[in-house]
C-alpha cells in the first residue's frame, strides 16, 4: 500500500502564518529601498540644481563681460553697463594657497596618523586622537585671527630670507605688491594647513588601521623592524586612503573663506606666481563683495565665479572618492 505523510496540525496552522510574514518582510524591504534610493536621489538632485542655479544666473553676466572671463586679471563690477572680470588671479592665488597647504599637511597628517596607530599606546593615541580631530571643530574665523595677529608676524623674519637668499626662484620672488605684517599667500597656505590637517589625519588614521593584521604579523615573523613592517603592509595598503584624505583636504583648502579672507592682505592684482603676493581666492573675493549684490549683472559676476570654484571642488572630491575606492567618506 503506498504510504501516507501525515502533516500536523500545528504545522499546518503556522505554514500561512509564515507566508504572510514572508510577505510583510519583503514589502518592509521595497520601502526601505525605495526610502534609500529616494534620499540618494535628493542629494544628486540638490547637487544638479545648485549647479544648475550657477549657470543660470552667471550666463547673462558672461555674455556682457567686456573682458576674457578665463585669462582676464581685471574684475571690475561697479559699472553694470561695462562689466569687465575674470579670474585668472583668483585661480592663482587658490591654487597657490591649496597646494602650499597640501605641501605642508599632507606629510604632518601622514606621520601623525602612523603615530597613533603603530607606535604610540594605547592609552596616548586615544586621547590624542581626539584632540586631533577636535582641531576640526575650531571655527574658522579663529584660525584667521590667530593667522593674521600671531603667524604672520612671526613668518616676516622667514619671508625676508627666503626674499633674500631664495628671490632668483619664481616662487619666493618679492612679488608685485608691498604688504605689511605678513599676510601674503605663504601665511594664508599655512593657516589652511593647519585647518585641512584633522581631515588627512583622520582618513588616513582610518585606513592605516584596517589593514590586514595577518600582513603585519606574517612580516614580523620574517623578522621585520617596525620601519620596514610599515613600509612594506601598513603604506602600500593605505595608500588609496591617503590619497583620498588628500584630495579632501584639498577641497576644503580650495573652498575657505574667512580665514582667508582675514589672513590675506588685498592689494593690486598680484600677476606672479609668487608666495609673496596679496590678492583674493575665489571664496573670498565672493565673501568681500557680498554687501555690493545688490544688481543681477554684477552679482552675476561673482556667481560666475563661485561656477568655477564648484566645478572644482566637485572634481577634486570625486577624484578622492575614486582614488579610495568608495571605502572612504568625507564632508
Amino acid at each position: 500500500m503506498p504510504r501516507t505523510t501525515s502533516i500536523e496540525p500545528g504545522v499546518r496552522k503556522q505554514k500561512p502564518e509564515s507566508l504572510r510574514s514572508r510577505v510583510h518582510s519583503n514589502r518592509a524591504e521595497t520601502i526601505f529601498r525605495s526610502l534609500a534610493t529616494a534620499a540618494g536621489a535628493t542629494i544628486v538632485a540638490a547637487i544638479a540644481l545648485i549647479g544648475l542655479f550657477l549657470l543660470i544666473r552667471a550666463v547673462p553676466s558672461l555674455a556682457a563681460n567686456e573682458a576674457n572671463f578665463l585669462t582676464s586679471t581685471d574684475f571690475s563690477t561697479g559699472d553694470a553697463d561695462h562689466l569687465q572680470f575674470g579670474i585668472r588671479d583668483l585661480l592663482m592665488v587658490t591654487v597657490l594657497s591649496s597646494l602650499l597647504a597640501l605641501l605642508i599637511a599632507v606629510p604632518i597628517g601622514i606621520g601623525i596618523a602612523l603615530f597613533l596607530t603603530h607606535y604610540a599606546p594605547k592609552a596616548l593615541s586615544r586621547p590624542f586622537a581626539v584632540l586631533i580631530d577636535l582641531l576640526a571643530a575650531v571655527p574658522s574665523i579663529v584660525f584667521g585671527l590667530w593667522g593674521i595677529y600671531v603667524l604672520a608676524p612671526t613668518l616676516e623674519p622667514v619671508a625676508t630670507f627666503l626674499n633674500d637668499n631664495l628671490g632668483w626662484f619664481f616662487l619666493f620672488d618679492d612679488g608685485n605688491v608691498s604688504l605689511t605684517g605678513g599676510g601674503t599667500i605663504f601665511t594664508a597656505g599655512i593657516v589652511l594647513a593647519v585647518m585641512i590637517l584633522p581631515i588627512i589625519t583622520s582618513v588616513t588614521r582610518e585606513v592605516f588601521n584596517l589593514t590586514p593584521r595577518m600582513q603585519i604579523e606574517a612580516a614580523q615573523a620574517l623578522g621585520a623592524t617596525k620601519w620596514e613592517v610599515v613600509r612594506m603592509t601598513v603604506l602600500p595598503y593605505g595608500r588609496s586612503g591617503m590619497i583620498a584624505g588628500s584630495m579632501l583636504g584639498l577641497g576644503r583648502a580650495l573652498g575657505e573663506t574667512i580665514a582667508v579672507l582675514l589672513v590675506l592682505r588685498t592689494a593690486a592684482d598680484p600677476g606672479t606666481w609668487s608666495l609673496f603676493d596679496g590678492g583674493y581666492t575665489f571664496a573670498s573675493k565672493i565673501a568681500s563683495a557680498a554687501h555690493e549684490f545688490s544688481q543681477p549683472l554684477p552679482t552675476g559676476a561673482y556667481i560666475a565665479a563661485g561656477f568655477v570654484l564648484f566645478v572644482l571642488t566637485f572634481v577634486v572630491n570625486a577624484a578622492a572618492r575614486a582614488a579610495s575606492g568608495g571605502r572612504v567618506s568625507g564632508g
